[in-house]
């Protein structure tokens, strides 16, 4: 299976997490030297709590065979680039506890996506820049990861 990744909006990502840019309304602060964006993403939490910690991803080259997609199902995972660069993004919907007929887009290095709990996703996939992330998502006890290994990759391209 081969899909060609399209843009990242907040529109098309909308069944699988929000896309958090600093765009819309906004407050000055800082003397009005700083505009704040504010409340940009609904982070979803099962017994635990939000941490922050800091990814260092290999830089993919493309097309790009995923073959593994993860979930998480107490907790939402939120992939900030950190030195911008631009990255993959493949989702599925669940379908009875596998996943469906997946997605793919292409996030610039400006734009951060808040994947939504139990939403299936391919692993961090950085196609330029340093492959650094601030990832804020679940700290706590309990399993909060589940794989599954795909039969045939998804051959991703843009």
């Amino acid at each position: 299976m081969t899909l060609r990744a399209a843009p990242l909006t907040a529109d098309a990502f909308a069944p699988f997490g929000e896309v958090i840019e600093t765009s819309g309304d906004f407050r000055l602060i800082n003397e009005g030297a700083c505009r704040r964006f504010t409340d940009l993403a609904r982070l979803d939490i099962v017994d635990g709590r939000p941490g922050l910690s800091l990814f260092q991803a290999e830089i993919r080259s493309l097309p790009h065979d995923c073959t593994l997609l993860e979930r998480h199902p107490l907790g939402s995972q939120c992939f900030i680039p950190m030195q911008g660069g631009r990255y993959l993004v493949i989702v599925a919907p669940d379908q009875g506890g596998t996943p469906g007929i997946a997605r793919a887009f292409v996030a610039e290095g400006h734009q951060c996506v808040n994947i939504a709990r139990n939403t299936w996703h391919g692993v961090l996939c950085p196609i330029a820049g340093s492959g650094l992330f601030a990832v804020i998502d679940r700290i706590g006890a309990g399993g909060n990861l589940e794989e599954h290994s795909l039969g045939r990759p998804i051959r991703v391209t843009l």
